[in-house]
């Protein structure tokens, strides 16, 4: 079941650098939010925090509040895994494991929590791949590896690898970066199904693709030299690109800088 996000008050620093200062925004459910800067702004380290994914990296930390429906996934009491697990991830290059089957690359999740049950892994994978926007192109080869698809279905692989196991929110680093137009197309139109059921975040770099795919964009930028990353504004989508309040947006979008 999709999901609400709130974060408040967020400070990431990898190690003694401040590299994202005091954002606050809200995430509605069954939306898209699309994150927009110029690069080393923060936004992809925003977004890896709010699955708990920053603190991954060696001496990288989170201060403030990320709210999932009310509750924090920082709190002392919250397991990573399972946050990881209620809100999946879609990285910038398509990362199936190559060598494992199309089937087995869909329900690696479900394997991994303890999931055994052959048929039940069977209508999962059809259900995700189909939920991809997959299963017409994979149905006859689902025993052929992962590794063998075109680099767009590898990334709708990897969209429906996520998926599987029933996240409340998806989030998305900029997941057509590394694909071609048509495939980019195809993404973006699979976006604009799964926010039927998924609340959804993506960075991208591309501004035509955030005023295509969101309902709400958040404008991110630096401070200044060496200074953290900060939220500048955050609107809908229509508002940001038609008339935003702030200039440093504006330039931005009007490409001034960045």
């Amino acid at each position: 079941m999709a999901k609400r996000i709130d974060v408040k008050d967020l400070n990431l620093f990898y190690g003694k650098f401040h590299a994202v200062d005091g954002v606050s925004l809200a995430v509605p459910p069954r939306n898209v939010t699309a994150f927009i800067g110029p690069s080393g702004c923060g936004k992809s380290t925003v977004l890896r925090s709010l699955n708990r994914m920053h603190e991954v990296i060696p001496g990288a930390r989170a201060e403030g509040k990320v709210l999932l429906d009310g509750e924090d996934i920082y709190a002392s009491t919250v397991d990573p895994v399972s946050v990881r697990r209620t809100i999946g991830m879609v990285f910038q290059r398509p990362n199936p494991f190559p060598t494992m089957s199309i089937r087995d690359n869909v329900v690696a999740g479900l394997k991994l929590a303890g999931e055994r049950n052959g048929k039940k892994l069977d209508e999962v994978a059809e259900q995700a791949l189909r939920g991809a926007n997959l299963w017409a192109e994979v149905k006859d080869r689902l025993n052929r590896p992962g590794g063998g698809l075109s680099g767009g279905q590898q990334q709708r692989l990897c969209i429906a690898r996520a998926i599987a196991v029933q996240p409340d929110v998806l989030l998305m680093d900029e997941p057509c970066s590394a694909l071609d137009p048509i495939s980019t197309l195809a993404i973006e139109d699979l976006i604009q199904e799964l926010k039927k059921d998924f609340t959804i975040v993506i960075v991208t770099h591309n501004m035509q693709q955030a005023a295509r795919v969101s309902d709400q964009t958040a404008f991110f930028n630096l401070a200044g030299v060496g200074q953290p990353g900060r939220l500048v504004e955050l609107d809908d989508t229509e508002r940001i690109f038609s008339n935003p309040t702030q200039k440093a947006t504006e330039d931005y979008i009007s490409g001034r800088f960045g």
